[in-house]
């Protein structure tokens, strides 16, 4: 029984990957695209590995497909911040599950994610920026902030829908 669980998840974060894949062609602002929607729904339905896992596969695909615009070291830790995004946000969802209602629990998931996928995830990159091009350079990517929360909102709202939509499904098959 549980193989037959184990091979289900893996499946679906086949699927999910894939559809990871589809979404980093999806873009909203340049190189930021609707590959972490993916993974935000992988951590919601499956945990926070497998959520981790498909985060950071479906930046390398937006990277890869944008060709690396910010360099390839970068967009390694951007993929990196990814994984911390979607653990964290799978993370919350599986510790705050049975103990609030869904929609509060679905609520501060969600702001967990927007603020790990937005301004975390940036400040690592502005720190990986300095290291590499210096500080002035890092701060340019402060411009991108707007961009990214808008980008997070998206990505973790419809996620959020999906996950809703599918809930039923998902605890069926499981």
């Amino acid at each position: 029984m549980k193989t037959e669980i184990e091979t289900k998840n893996l499946v679906i974060a086949a699927l999910l990957i894939t559809l990871s894949f589809i979404g980093s062609n999806i873009r909203i602002f340049g190189s930021i695209a609707f590959d972490s929607l993916s993974g935000f729904l992988a951590a919601l339905l499956l945990g926070p590995i497998y959520g981790a896992v498909v985060g950071f596969l479906g930046h390398l695909f937006t990277a890869l497909t944008s060709g690396f615009p910010l360099s390839i070291p970068l967009h390694i830790v951007i993929a990196i911040a990814m994984a911390i995004t979607m653990f964290g946000f799978g993370f919350t969802h599986k510790v705050l599950n049975n103990k609030i209602s869904m929609p509060v629990n679905l609520m501060i998931t969600g702001i967990v994610g927007i603020l790990l996928n937005g301004p975390v995830s940036l400040a690592l990159s502005i720190g990986t920026m300095a290291l590499m091009a210096g500080m002035e350079a890092a701060l340019g990517l402060l411009a991108l902030l707007p961009f990214l929360v808008s980008a997070s909102v998206a990505n973790v709202l419809l996620s959020i829908i999906l996950f809703k939509a599918l809930k039923n499904i998902w605890d069926k098959i499981r």
